[in-house]
């Protein structure tokens, strides 16, 4: 007998969709309003180091003030970040991944407030932060903190759910990338794909970048002139390319998980407390913003200047020797990350991984340029595609990096191009040995 429509179907009003639905739409609220907040300082104190730097550079006296602040700043962190410094040092993706392999606890009140402050006092004197990792851990907390005082659930499965919930919620809101945020979910943290999982952390993510979108607008957060497809003629340079970006991906490995090792001896020579590390970057990132201020930060605005037409013309028309300035930008900001980064501070590796993806692309199109092997107007194009290849090479998660581009930049027409690169870069770093970047940092930290 065929069975009828009334017997397969559910009843009406019986959606396991809706007990989960406020839960997700009050966490992506509430996440995308902390994190817009935590955007709109980070862009106004960056905003002021533009022009305090010029200022400090023409009256050297005005260092001496600069400098003592960066020592109250020091301090401040110190007493921020030391009641929980396991939970707060870093990202915090490595502390959320342990939390799911029931290695790790978090409070999340205590978490929520000193990662918004410490992660500020950190990534506003322009270190070479990204503002995705606490921003991640956050939205983590306010789904943990919502389930435990709106839903008071004691299903296990449906508190991780909120905590899923704030984890793309997070992502979506520090990039206004919705489906980004979903996929790194599943890609970094849960490693599954269950509808249910899925479908809530959509609603989080969406209801987050939305709240974004009312403080920032609609124009993608990381807006790049490219238009129209790479043509087929340029494709061997995708596969070199993508080789190349992945040997630099795993020196970039290698060298961030050296960094703990070589802060210990840091500590056990001068006897410096890890949680004063944060005065090591503090003092040296003054010479970088007094060279140039606007390569301070994660920093989308120096992406961004990557492919204004002022540094285009510069970089097409000038001699030879001129190229090799995206080299030096290169190895200034791959120092100066890593020092930041390992100092025992708030702060993502996002946004440093894209800008230096970024640099080597367009170190890659202006030789290339000039030696006639390619089109002036596919410039913006290899920047976009060695942003993907290389954060995806280093995260070990190719679907968030390419989807995480094409949100950000605002063009689906690189996709391709991005997924060879992506994946060829990918191979090289697992060749050489590489492992998912969060998955390393969380076992170098020792869970037990």
């Amino acid at each position: 007998m065929v069975k009828t429509a009334k017997q397969i179907l559910h009843k009406p009003f019986t959606s396991k969709i809706t007990y989960i639905l406020f839960g997700a739409i009050a966490t992506g609220l509430g996440t995308g309003f902390v994190v817009s907040v935590f955007r709109w300082i980070i862009d106004r104190t960056m905003e002021g180091l533009f022009i305090i730097y010029p200022v400090m550079k023409h009256n050297l006296w005005f260092l001496l003030p600069y400098i003592a602040l960066m020592f109250v700043v020091c301090w401040l962190i110190a007493i921020v970040i030391k009641p929980q410094i396991k939970n707060l040092v870093g990202s915090g993706v490595p502390q959320i991944e342990a939390v799911f392999l029931k290695e790790n606890k978090m409070p999340w009140w205590s978490i929520l407030w000193r990662k918004f402050i410490g992660g500020l006092l950190a990534i506003c004197p322009g270190l070479m932060l990204g503002r995705e990792g606490p921003c991640i851990e956050m939205g983590a907390m306010i789904g943990q903190g919502i389930e435990k005082n709106l839903i008071h659930t004691k299903s296990e499965i449906r508190q991780q759910l909120l905590f899923q919930c704030g984890i793309a919620a997070g992502l979506s809101a520090a990039f206004s990338a919705p489906l980004a945020g979903v996929l790194f979910l599943v890609e970094e943290i849960t490693f599954s794909f269950t509808p249910l999982e899925v479908i809530a952390a959509l609603i989080a993510s969406f209801c987050s970048d939305w709240v974004t979108l009312l403080f920032f607008g609609t124009t993608p957060c990381l807006y790049l002139p490219v238009n129209g497809p790479l043509p087929l003629k340029y494709y061997w340079i995708i596969l070199v390319l993508g080789v190349v970006l992945g040997l630099f991906g795993y020196v970039y490995q290698y060298c961030l998980l050296s960094l703990r090792p070589i802060y210990s001896k840091i500590t056990k020579l001068t006897k410096l407390p890890n949680v004063y590390h944060s005065i090591i970057p503090l003092l040296l990132i003054i010479p970088v913003g007094l060279w140039d201020a606007k390569i301070l930060g994660g920093s989308h605005v120096f992406i961004s200047s990557l492919s204004n037409a002022k540094f285009m013309h510069t970089m097409f028309d000038s001699s030879w020797e001129i190229i090799f300035l995206p080299l030096v930008f290169f190895v200034v900001r791959f120092i100066y990350s890593m020092i930041s980064y390992g100092s025992s501070v708030p702060g993502g590796i996002f946004m440093p991984i894209l800008a230096l993806g970024a640099i080597l692309g367009a170190f890659a199109a202006t030789s290339l340029i000039h030696m006639n092997l390619l089109s002036t107007n596919y410039y913006p194009h290899l920047i976009v595609i060695s942003m993907a290849a290389y954060f995806g090479s280093i995260e070990k998660a190719p679907f968030t990096a390419i989807l995480l581009l094409t949100e950000m930049v605002g063009s689906v027409e690189q996709i391709l191009p991005m997924v060879i690169a992506t994946f060829i870069s990918y191979y090289v770093v697992d060749l050489l040995g590489g492992r998912p970047i969060y998955e390393a940092l969380r076992l170098q930290m020792n869970y037990k």
